[in-house]
């Protein structure tokens, strides 16, 4: 199963995206930030970052988008700016029909240090060990995508939001996702780092 993981932002949006094989067995296969220039208008702001998520899940092909749950922050516009790159990260999954997950920081961090309130310095350092990478991937953006995507991986039971891949499909999305799988699977998945 390919998991694309999402930490949500307005002027970085961290992409990574995992397999998951047999029962706990994670590989890598890329991670990214999708950015937009704070100089620009929000409207073009957004669609930067539409863009950008658009395009990785089109290279990818992911079974499951794992999104990072916007939680209350002090400075309102940053959690709008979050929020809507949430939304457009699950704009673009159920437009291909790919479903979408949610996790809160805290099920992140449980899922991969086993202690819901670690520290940054070591929720990267689990990322590292878990994927098999020589250091933590940076910026934290990215550390911060990884794990969201591993979460769901250790966790998916009850976590998908709205069911099924099949639920969401209509038939010219069912057309779509079999087309882009099987040109995935002829090209094969590219591997990044």
């Amino acid at each position: 199963m390919i998991i694309m993981g999402v930490d949500p932002g307005l002027t970085r949006c961290g992409v990574g995206v995992i397999e998951a094989g047999a029962p706990r067995r994670l590989s890598f296969i890329h991670v990214d930030i999708v950015r937009s220039d704070p100089k620009l208008s929000q409207d073009l702001r957004l669609l930067a970052i539409y863009d950008g998520l658009v395009g990785k899940i089109e290279r990818f092909v992911p079974d499951v988008v794992s999104i990072e749950r916007v939680f209350a922050q002090e400075n309102r516009n940053t959690v709008l700016g979050t929020a809507q790159a949430a939304g457009l990260a699950m704009l673009a999954a159920a437009q291909r029909g790919i479903p979408v997950a949610l996790h809160t920081p805290t099920e992140s961090k449980l899922a991969i240090t086993g202690n819901g309130k670690a520290e940054k310095p070591q929720m990267e350092r689990m990322v590292a060990r878990i994927l098999g990478l020589n250091a933590p991937p940076k910026p934290a953006d990215a550390a911060d995508a990884l794990a969201v995507a591993i979460c769901h991986a250790l966790r998916p039971q009850g976590a998908l939001q709205g069911g099924e891949r099949e639920q969401h499909l209509t038939a010219a999305q069912r057309r779509w996702a079999e087309a882009t799988q099987q040109a995935a699977r002829r090209r094969g998945v590219r591997r990044d780092m």
